[in-house]
């Protein structure tokens, strides 16, 4: 199907609505790549993207009297006139958008009581045009998706509002579905306990929320049914001929994505593929796991092993591989045991599962399961499991079920994914920074969009101890001090262990407080509703970062309003800031500070030398290159990882581009 330009003329060209609607993955040359970063180094910088977005969004504003004199039906009959010329996609067809969006405005106004400000009018039109749109934490960006999510449905386009949880899918399709009603337009919401037919109903919608995990499964699982990169109407052809033989496919193709937290999508989950697999009856499998973790308990570091806890590896020295040859001997096992490759790989996972990972770190056990927890977000993915046997060698090791080994159906990256959207868009409060990576990887250019109001957040710094249980000491006087003057206070922690550790201090200090972690998130609305109050103590791990929107009462605000204490660096600064952005939001007071160790996993791993000089010479210039060396070569490490996956994603999708997908 021929190209034509994008709606109205702007953002990435889109090829209309498909049968299934998807981009091929765009392949450029060495030089053409180089050209792209830069540019979108160079473009983001620009000012006249954003005057163009403030000059349409002063004339969204201007037709306000206007719209507010119309009644509600004719203010959707005013919407629903302008449907063919958002159908039609005519190139330049401004006044078309600009009356679209002044619609949405006042009707935002009467049915959620929120009329957008004119820097989330320009948001919305960034969003529209496929752009990243940086918008500060707390200018609301659940209410500036809504613009454009509106008028690509009214013009079309099924439209995903991506999120990086379902809790926040629901919490914000559940926010806007008052407004999007107004209009006619029918909304979905995707849960991972979905079954697959209302999983297709919540994507058959006009607009659809959903975590950017399940959605791409979800995309995994049509790949399969669709088998060759069949269209969907040959697909249903070929199912009906067959005597209704064929599977049902999820989405309706990928038209128009607004990604919420785009960097933590893009960026931060990127390192990993997401991998759709089977489970294999494997019976002995269980005992296997249990010889493997009894060899490599006999075994001894650094003599038959080593850690490289930096890259999170274990080798096995020449010493260990012959004592793991001598013990394997000595206990009789066969099998996989008589083959060198393979008794040492189960050693090395083993080994792996025994010191690189921790219950309550990465993972908890629930319900009988062991259930990865995210880093970045906080959250329990509990249907991810690791690769290699590493998940069924922890569950030996946890004395839970092992469950069958995995074999893979079909896996994808997020960057390969995502950069199939027909239009992509995304909003982050963190985006310049990785301007250039999006430019490179995903074709966006970002934009930041100026606050509504000033930022009154008082920042006091960072106060570094010298080993973890200081740390919580000196965590808990601060608590102390502010619960006395009647402030709420946010304390956040990289890990649920962490966070019960820190419970346990306030709880020997007589501090009443709540924990909100991948073990206690069932109640995570009511907590994150009482967070805000006089008084109100919350321990939290990641989950509290993204999203969450802790509202302080009058009378707290006139206190100062919330305090938040970060007690570990992220290996971003970025994430670090998500966090701080829980308060002080729409102009609001609050205030942040950091109660760090010098013990932190961060500073150990990735800068010991310069946490060696810091226990010796505490001042506070080594103390901050301390952590400015630590996040810079943490962000590197994986600034690395993704570029040599995206790398991989475009040298295997030329590579197979003769013998068809590789997904």
């Amino acid at each position: 199907m021929p190209e034509v330009q994008g709606l109205l003329g702007f953002g990435r060209p889109s090829r209309g609505i498909a049968p299934y609607a998807e981009r091929s993955d765009p392949r450029g040359n060495a030089v053409d790549l180089w050209l792209e970063r830069r540019l979108g180094w160079l473009e983001a910088r620009a000012p006249l993207l954003r005057r163009r977005l403030l000059r349409r969004a002063d004339q969204v504003m201007a037709l306000e009297p206007e719209f507010r004199a119309l009644s509600d039906d004719a203010l959707r009959a005013a919407a629903q006139a302008l449907r063919p010329r958002l159908l039609a996609r005519r190139r330049g067809d401004v006044e078309a958008l600009v009356r679209a969006f002044a619609a949405v405005r006042e009707a935002s106004d009467r049915v959620l009581g929120k009329r957008h400000y004119k820097v989330q009018v320009m948001g919305a039109l960034g969003l529209y045009e496929g752009r990243m749109v940086e918008m500060a934490t707390g200018e609301g960006k659940t209410l500036t998706a809504t613009p454009a999510a509106v008028v690509a449905a009214l013009a079309g386009d099924p439209v995903h509002v991506v999120t990086v949880n379902d809790y926040l899918a629901a919490r914000d399709a559940e926010e806007t579905r008052p407004l999007y009603g107004f209009f006619g337009l029918t909304v979905g919401v995707i849960d991972s306990d979905m079954d697959p037919e209302q999983r297709r109903d919540a994507y058959r919608c006009d607009i659809t929320y959903v975590s950017n995990a399940n959605l791409t499964f979800d995309y995994l699982r049509d790949r399969i049914a669709l088998k060759a990169r069949r269209g969907q109407a040959r697909h249903r052809a070929l199912a009906l001929t067959r005597g209704g033989a064929g599977q049902p496919l999820m989405l309706r193709g990928l038209a128009f994505a607004i990604v919420d937290e785009a960097d933590s999508v893009f960026v931060d989950e990127a390192r990993t593929p997401l991998i759709l697999s089977t489970t294999a009856d494997d019976p002995e499998a269980a005992q296997l796991y249990a010889d493997a973790l009894a060899l490599a308990r006999s075994l001894t570091e650094p003599a038959d092993f080593r850690i490289d806890r930096m890259n999170r590896q274990v080798e096995l020295t020449e010493a260990g591989k012959r004592r793991l040859t001598e013990r394997a001997r000595a206990a009789r096992l066969s099998g996989l045991w008589a083959i060198r490759l393979a008794r040492e790989e189960l050693a090395r996972q083993a080994l792996s599962a025994l010191h690189l990972f921790e219950s309550g770190r990465e993972y908890v056990v629930r319900e009988g399961k062991v259930q990865i927890v995210d880093e970045f977000t906080g959250r329990i993915m509990p249907d991810r499991s690791w690769q290699g046997g590493l998940h069924q060698m922890i569950e030996a090791r946890e004395a839970v079920e092992v469950t069958g080994r995995k074999e893979t159906l079909a896996r994808i990256t997020y960057q390969r994914f995502f950069r199939r959207y027909m239009r992509l868009s995304g909003m982050t409060g963190t985006g310049m920074e990785l301007a250039a990576e999006f430019r490179d990887t995903f074709d966006l250019t970002t934009v930041r969009i100026p606050r509504h109001r000033p930022l009154k957040t008082r920042q006091l710094g960072a106060t570094f101890v010298r080993d973890e249980p200081a740390k919580w000491q000196a965590v808990a006087e601060r608590v102390a001090a502010l619960h006395g003057a009647g402030r709420p206070v946010l304390i956040g922690t990289r890990s649920v262990e962490a966070s019960q550790r820190c419970a346990a201090v306030l709880e020997a200090r007589g501090l009443p407080h709540e924990v909100l972690n991948a073990t206690q998130d069932r109640a995570e609305a009511e907590i994150v509703a009482e967070a805000g109050r006089r008084g109100a103590i919350t321990v939290a791990t990641n989950i509290a970062g993204r999203g969450t929107d802790i509202i302080p009462g009058a009378d707290v605000l006139a206190l100062g309003g919330l305090h938040v204490i970060l007690t570990e660096f992220h290996e971003s600064a970025r994430i670090d800031r998500q966090l701080f952005g829980r308060t002080g939001r729409q102009g609001n007071p609050g205030s942040t500070e950091a109660i760090v160790a010098l013990s932190d996993e961060l500073f150990t791993r990735f800068t010991p030398w310069l946490r060696r000089l810091a226990l010796r010479v505490p001042v506070r210039p080594v103390l901050w290159a301390l952590r400015a060396r630590a996040q810079g070569r943490a962000e590197a490490e994986h600034a690395l990882t993704r570029r040599e996956q995206t790398a991989l994603d475009r040298q295997l999708e030329r590579a197979l581009a003769f013998s068809g997908p590789t997904e």
